[in-house]
């Protein structure tokens, strides 16, 4: 079972090494892990650190890491995957990833009412330098399953780093425009509204779509 750990330490060299050793004594796997220093509030200038652990003897892991005298805070907190879920991206155009995502939130509205867990992020995003780096960053994004691109022109190096995410497993949903992205995507839709709803219905657990048996349609 994967549980979640959120530290708040002080900004120091060695503290996220002191942090994996003990995760690591004790038979705990980090299966995600995220730090960054804390700009607001009362523990300004500090570091959170927030771990995803698998197995291990966590509430001895928890004990050790609160002896440590770097650590300010510790406490477990339920896994992204049960609060956020699975994420859908979409980026271009302002007016079109709003249709998009009109589509997506309003399908992954009725799957979590059922008790799934799905997320919607958007970015309106125009230039081809642009785009191409947020689609290649799209890979490092924790839990994101699917990437819907909507625009009226992609091509060049868009069209590269597409063909890149679908190697790392992660599927794209072209809307119908110029270029050579629709050409590269596993699926191109031309409402913008039904491609984030089929967006959410390929990564639902409940749904019945499945877009690689639909791979290379235009809809």
């Amino acid at each position: 079972m994967i549980r979640g750990l959120r530290i708040i330490a002080k900004n120091q060299i060695g503290v996220l090494r002191d942090l994996t050793t003990i995760i690591a004594e004790h038979n705990g796997n980090i299966t995600y892990a995220q730090t960054f220093i804390i700009k607001h509030g009362e523990y300004r200038g500090n570091a959170l650190i927030y771990f995803e652990i698998d197995g291990g003897e966590f509430e001895k892991i928890v004990e050790k890491i609160k002896e440590l005298p770097t650590v300010i805070e510790v406490e477990e907190e339920k896994p992204f995957e049960k609060v956020f879920g699975k994420r859908v991206i979409i980026f271009g155009g302002g007016a079109l990833v709003s249709q998009v995502a009109l589509g997506a939130i309003t399908e992954a509205d009725r799957h979590n009412l059922r008790g799934e867990r799905i997320s919607v992020d958007t970015m309106p995003l125009v230039g081809e330098e642009e785009l191409a780096e947020a689609v290649k960053a799209v890979s490092r994004l924790h839990r994101a399953e699917i990437l819907v691109l909507a625009g009226g022109i992609m091509g060049g190096k868009i069209a590269e780093e597409v063909k890149k995410l679908r190697k790392a497993g992660i599927r794209v949903i072209s809307l119908n425009m110029f270029g050579d992205v629709p050409k590269v995507s596993d699926l191109v839709v031309s409402d913008p509204v039904m491609a984030g709803t089929l967006a959410v219905m390929h990564i639902s657990e409940r749904a019945q779509f499945d877009i690689d048996r639909v791979r290379g349609r235009r809809i």
